[in-house]
């Protein structure tokens, strides 16, 4: 499946249980001689009896994380698919996640309350996240307005809103962020360029991936570190345009939770033998 082109593949795991290594991930994620993702989902069995399942997340490098918003709207129009309902509620390590029809392949996900802690990003020492000092410096990077700012949203994210996305180095920029030594979890690095308080332009390399077309949690990321106050720089409800296509992001007052909506799509259906895939990666 995919989600503005950010591509998963999903397991269903709720029957029976399907290990899964590092090494088996890494064989699959190969572009190559796999079959190719971002991130692959494992559809478990739900913890509570108001979810419908629990998704674990894990990244092309092997390695797991905890939240990833397109995957939750794929998996979202899944579950739904199967009963017919308009909502469904799923678990993550991050938390429990709503989602409701929002059109055909639409779906929207309430992705809960952004955290700006230092503590809750995290950053390797006290620091104003709005406000980010990067000891080593960063190379300069071009066009940069303002300091960066550091969200969590279910992952951590660094943003740096510049004039100009297509003027970064994302491929040299990103992997020296994404290490840094002030983030001791590494973290997922968006670059923004707000084009009207209403949309904005969002390039991303993504913690354990690299360059993605889309980042669900990055676009919420990124919206409420623009409108939070100190920043607001944006509103509270952007358009927000990926390589892979638009995202409705709404950081709503009320609740102060951020809402996502976009399209999700099926690629195609199909089955894979883990030994075949392990045989490819040892001839290499």
């Amino acid at each position: 499946m995919h989600g503005l082109g950010n591509d998963f593949v999903v397991i269903d795991a709720r029957a029976r249980a399907v290990p899964l290594d590092p090494a088996l991930l890494r064989a699959v994620a190969d572009r190559r001689l796999g079959i190719g993702f971002d991130q692959l989902i494992r559809i478990e069995p739900a913890r509570n009896a108001d979810s419908a399942a629990f998704m674990r997340i894990y990244n092309a490098d092997g390695s797991e994380v905890d939240a990833c918003g397109n995957a939750t709207r794929c998996i979202g129009w899944l579950l739904m698919s199967e009963t017919g309902d308009t909502q469904v509620a799923v678990e993550t390590n991050a938390g429990r996640l709503v989602c409701n029809r929002a059109g055909a392949q639409r779906i929207t996900v309430d992705m809960g309350v952004p955290a700006f802690g230092w503590q809750q990003i995290p950053l390797a020492c006290e620091m104003d996240s709005r406000n980010l000092h990067f000891d080593p410096a960063l190379p300069d990077i071009p066009g940069l307005v303002g300091p960066p700012v550091a969200a969590n949203i279910g992952n951590p994210h660094c943003i740096f809103f510049v004039s100009d996305v297509a003027a970064i180095p994302l491929s040299e920029i990103g992997p020296l962020v994404e290490h840094h030594a002030l983030f001791p979890a590494r973290v997922n690095v968006s670059f923004a360029e707000i084009s009207a308080p209403e949309r904005i332009r969002l390039r991303v390399w993504e913690r354990g991936v690299g360059i993605t077309r889309a980042c669900g949690t990055a676009a919420c990321a990124v919206v409420a570190a623009a409108a939070q106050p100190g920043v607001a720089r944006a509103n509270r409800q952007v358009c927000v345009a990926l390589d892979g296509g638009m995202l409705e992001i709404d950081w709503r007052a009320d609740d102060n939770h951020i809402y996502m909506t976009g399209e999700t799509a099926i690629s195609f259906r199909g089955r894979f033998a883990p030994e075949a895939l392990r045989a490819a990666q040892s001839t290499m």
